[in-house]
């Protein structure tokens, strides 16, 4: 992790504060470099975050049997891990709306019609992983800076923010640490 700033006494408070809030979210096993930089006489800042790799996605298949009865039409998924029921559900419910999942008994739900569930992903830990590291940016950038230039790409989250126009040097320098965040090494 390296904070550049041409303050070095608001860079180390920075430092803290961006350590407290990984902390607080869980995230320093989940991140394998940062490079930041503030600059509080032109008011903005730069972050750029390094996700480390995370598992594979779970498919319903994984958690779940899905089996089509004929005769009545319906399609039955019956839960095998129950940890995954939550996130069942809200997919479910999204993809097919609340009124049509049925849910007769705790590890049984079932639907009309034959449906093709079994590769429905209940579990994306690489879109979670990115939506905590989301979270945290939001939580680092001042509250002031309603400004923000999102340039993620792939496996880096990185913005800019500021209270003013975004400057395109600014642009720039996030490229730069983004292009450096590409190369593997780990500071954190």
């Amino acid at each position: 992790m390296y904070i550049e700033s041409n303050d070095p006494d608001g860079a180390e408070v920075y430092d803290m504060i961006i350590k407290q809030i990984f902390q607080d979210l869980a995230l320093p096993p989940s991140i394998a470099d940062m490079k930041a930089y503030v600059n509080p006489e032109e008011v903005f800042i730069i972050l750029a975050i390094k996700m480390r790799k995370t598992s594979a996605e779970t498919l319903l298949k994984h958690v779940a049997d899905v089996k089509y009865d004929k005769d009545e039409d319906t399609t039955t998924v019956l839960i095998n891990n129950e940890t995954f029921l939550p996130n069942i559900l809200k997919k479910l419910w999204y993809e097919l709306g609340r009124e049509n999942v049925h849910q007769p008994s705790r590890y049984v739900l079932v639907m009309q019609g034959m449906l093709d569930l079994e590769n429905l992903v209940v579990e994306n830990p690489y879109e979670n992983l990115k939506r905590r590291i989301y979270d945290a940016v939001f939580r680092i950038i001042p509250e002031g800076f309603k400004i923000i230039k999102d340039m993620s790409e792939g496996d880096i989250v990185a913005v800019v923010a500021t209270d003013e126009l975004i400057q395109d040097r600014w642009v720039e320098q996030a490229r730069g640490y983004i292009e450096e965040l590409k190369v593997d090494k780990f500071y954190i």
